[in-house]
């Protein structure tokens, strides 16, 4: 989990400072200017996918112990991940460049990059797994070969005659005045996801003290939960992104504070649903996937402590893409960091020593939920909410 996060965030590092920018050109009617951001972005995507890749590769033994694995779980890890890692470039790729489909007004086809390797996975999962006896090394190897395929679905639709800013050979270059302002703004999303991946560090290496292999294990299973139950309020924000963008930029304020209000009503109204699921059908969650008796009983007193505070995340989300969409960079890392860095991150390590052992590793993503979130929200509604109001 923190290797795949940490790819994630610097895919989000290029993807998510260009796209915005894409669409706030676009709003202006800057059509070169937008064209050769995304160009700018493919570039950076595929240099960093190859140096991580070999970094990865190289050093994938001490960072797996580094990040919580055990001689009993490290040939596990060990057979998945070095596969995995090959892939890294198609992940950067898909991930990176799937926001400047959605930023083009087409989030049907950007949905369609999702559901393509979604569902290739879940065809050759098995086969790989089972049918050929390939074990770990088999899922490694559908992941990879979906994210592949995911891949190409994205650089034949933006190379391609539908394309309203296709990905041109000449524009994609380097360009330092616009890469400064991606990173400027990309930044957001490249902290929020390294710090996630510091938080699961954090975490496994205080579950592995207090609790062993088994509620590392639980960890596991509950961050595939979240996982799942993150995606729609993400799905809601992100989509949101390029509409607020392209508006903000065409000058439209009441549109986009049209589009915060509604952004907000679905994100909370989905999120208020999924915990009250979490609370009362958690067992029936954890079943999906782990068949292990132990680990289901323990997920499940860990999931309702987890998940006791998800409904505050959507402030998180709705309020951190309000500050991405706009350009204000800085008000999105601060909550970002102030979130995982300042609560989460102290709260891992200091709730288990002080008395709750386990449960306070679980217990510190709640908390964070709530304060952070508030937090986040509410400065929004006073600054960029009231700002474009009065304008």
């Amino acid at each position: 989990f923190p290797i795949i996060t940490l790819i994630t965030a610097f895919t989000y590092l290029f993807g998510n400072g260009g796209a915005p920018l894409c669409s706030m050109e676009r709003g202006r009617g800057n059509r070169e200017e937008a064209e050769m951001l995304m160009g700018n972005t493919f570039m950076m995507l595929i240099g960093t996918g190859v140096i991580l890749t070999a970094i990865g590769l190289i050093f994938y033994r001490p960072i797996l112990y580094a990040f919580g694995a055990s001689d009993v779980t490290f040939s596990y890890a060990s057979d998945y991940i070095r596969i995995y890692l090959l892939g890294t470039l198609f992940v950067m790729i898909t991930l990176g460049m799937n926001p400047f489909i959605n930023a083009q007004g087409r989030p049907k086809i950007g949905m369609m990059t999702t559901v393509i390797g979604a569902v290739l996975n879940l065809a050759l999962d098995p086969l790989f797994i089972y049918g050929f006896h390939m074990g770990v090394t088999g899922a490694a190897v559908a992941t990879v070969i979906s994210q592949a395929v995911s891949c190409i679905w994205v650089l034949r639709f933006l190379s391609g005659p539908k394309s309203i800013l296709p990905l041109r050979r000449r524009e994609a270059r380097i360009y330092p005045y616009l890469l400064k302002d991606i990173l400027s703004l990309g930044v957001v999303g490249f902290i929020m996801e390294f710090t996630n991946s510091l938080v699961q560090i954090a975490c496994n290496k205080m579950l592995s003290i207090h609790g062993g292999d088994l509620y590392v294990g639980v960890m596991t299973v509950i961050n595939a939960i979240r996982d799942v139950f993150t995606l729609p309020a993400s799905g809601i924000t992100d989509g949101a992104r390029p509409v607020l963008s392209y508006n903000y930029g065409a000058g439209q304020m009441q549109r986009v504070r049209a589009g915060i209000r509604f952004m907000s009503a679905a994100a909370m109204v989905y999120t208020f649903c999924a915990w009250l699921f979490a609370m009362f059908q958690p067992r029936l969650l954890c079943r999906i996937f782990t068949p292990d008796e132990a680990m289901v009983e323990a997920s499940v007193r860990m999931l309702r402590v987890y998940f006791a505070g998800f409904f505050f995340q959507s402030f998180q989300f709705c309020g951190q893409s309000v500050f991405q969409s706009l350009g204000w960079a800085k008000y999105a890392i601060t909550f970002s960091l102030l979130r995982k860095v300042v609560i989460v991150v102290p709260l891992t390590l200091l709730l288990p020593v002080v008395g709750l052992g386990t449960t306070g590793v679980f217990l510190a993503e709640p908390i964070s939920n709530i304060v952070g979130g508030l937090a986040c929200y509410i400065t929004m509604l006073c600054t960029a909410y009231k700002q474009m109001g009065r304008e």
